[in-house]
């Protein structure tokens, strides 16, 4: 199925801007950034390592990132970029070993995959050395090969921070870390202690919210050392379509849907948006994703009517999810670092309830969505209020798209690339 046509829509009322003729969601300072960057940036600059166990075509929420990132270098120009990353772990789709686009190389090294990152993650540990000291080799010889063109290292998340602190000894190279995640570091215990030694070592540390900062300051981390982004997203791609149109697409139609979109695993709260279709017969519950759970939603989904199982959906439907949604639920158990998902449904004009975890009420307010304890009974109250409101849902879908293009603009992307190049843009 094709991604239908997006509705054309009045943004200018819901960002002053484009009526100054501004991209969406970009104020007049950050649109300067963009059309002056040459400006700002030396055309000679060397090359930055972006260095990631996780890059396309992995499936995720930092996978996604990157490739927002690199798509970001590539049309900006200026900062030779290099992506190493193993091919993916966690699916069973590959991508080129090396390929090479205008300022952008992206380098896949072949590893064990077999799910074993899944079943590890209860082992840290032994998930650190099944991670790690592969990429740390190829990382060496990388460096070995083409120190001279690289400037710094771009870490994402402890193992990769791990490896640019310890070749930062051998090769003089910099690194920067970005975190996509909140840990649940305990002050004194030992992962908070090999945490802060890794970011000790770090020229500047990106923390992906406020609750991930806070999490770093509690261990020790220096606040001078640590500062915020946010996530962003493609607009142009990520837009309202009519929402008739993609529920009839879907097979939708005529059904007030509630979607959930992201890894089928147990902290992600599945089971309790299960129980709440139990309760709410008359509305229709959409699974969108793939992970170990799969089998439990596909029984769920053959013993309740309302609930529909749609699997793994590519990036490029995604927009067409949202789009037929009446809301979208992420119920998630742990400290969400951000929520991707989040920002991608209000930039196509879809409400949130979510749970207050993590960075989670730092991407979402009362005008466009509803926060909740990760409880059964509170995700149930929440969405029949909805329902049952649907002047207020009107309301809050009319706002939505809005408060995205606010907030979650491409313009995001100067506070990463500002730490490569050391200037303002």
């Amino acid at each position: 199925m094709k991604r239908l046509s997006a509705k054309k829509t009045n943004e200018a009322a819901a960002c002053k801007s484009c009526a100054k003729g501004l991209s969406p969601g970009m104020d007049e300072v950050n649109f300067m950034r963009v059309r002056t960057a040459r400006e700002f940036i030396p055309a000679d600059s060397p090359g930055v390592l972006i260095l990631t166990p996780f890059y396309e075509p992995n499936i995720g929420g930092v996978e996604t990132h990157l490739k927002d990132l690199t798509d970001f270098l590539r049309k900006d120009g200026r900062v030779n970029a290099y992506v190493l990353t193993y091919q993916p772990l966690t699916t069973k789709a590959r991508g080129s070993y090396f390929e090479s686009k205008d300022n952008v190389t992206v380098i896949r090294v072949p590893w064990i995959g077999l799910g074993l990152f899944h079943r590890l993650e209860k082992y840290p540990l032994i998930e650190f050395l099944y991670i790690t000291p592969w990429l740390l080799i190829w990382t060496a010889a990388f460096l070995g090969l083409k120190g001279r063109s690289i400037k710094m290292i771009h870490a994402q998340g402890f193992n990769a921070a791990f490896i640019a602190r310890a070749l930062k000894w051998l090769f003089g190279k910099p690194f920067i870390t970005s975190t996509h995640a909140i840990y649940g570091l305990r002050a004194g215990s030992f992962p908070a202690k090999a945490v802060r030694w890794i970011l000790d070592g770090a020229d500047k540390v990106l923390a992906l919210s406020n609750a991930s900062k806070k999490e770093l300051l509690s261990i020790g981390v220096s606040e001078k050392r640590v500062s915020t982004y946010t996530y962003w997203i493609d607009q142009d791609r990520f837009r309202p379509a009519r929402r008739d149109e993609a529920k009839k697409a879907l097979g939708l139609e005529g059904r007030f849907a509630v979607l959930f979109v992201g890894r089928l695993i147990e902290v992600k709260g599945m089971d309790l948006l299960i129980e709440a279709a139990r309760q709410l017969k008359e509305i229709t519950f959409v699974f969108a994703g793939d992970g170990p759970l799969s089998g439990e939603i596909k029984k769920a989904a053959e013993a309740n009517p309302n609930i529909v199982f749609k699997g793994k959906v590519t990036n490029s439907m995604l927009p067409d999810y949202y789009s037929a949604a009446d809301i979208l639920c992420v119920p998630s158990r742990n400290e969400e670092g951000f929520g991707r998902v989040i920002i991608e449904s209000l930039s196509c004009g879809t409400p949130v309830v979510a749970s207050k975890r993590g960075g989670i009420p730092e991407a979402l307010d009362s005008s466009v969505g509803v926060l909740v304890e990760p409880t059964a009974a509170e995700i149930v109250r929440a969405i029949e209020a909805l329902y049952k409101s649907p002047l207020k849902l009107a309301e809050m879908q009319g706002r939505a798209r809005g408060y995205a293009l606010e907030r979650f603009s491409e313009a995001n992307a100067w506070q990463i690339v500002e730490s490569y190049t050391g200037r303002h843009g």
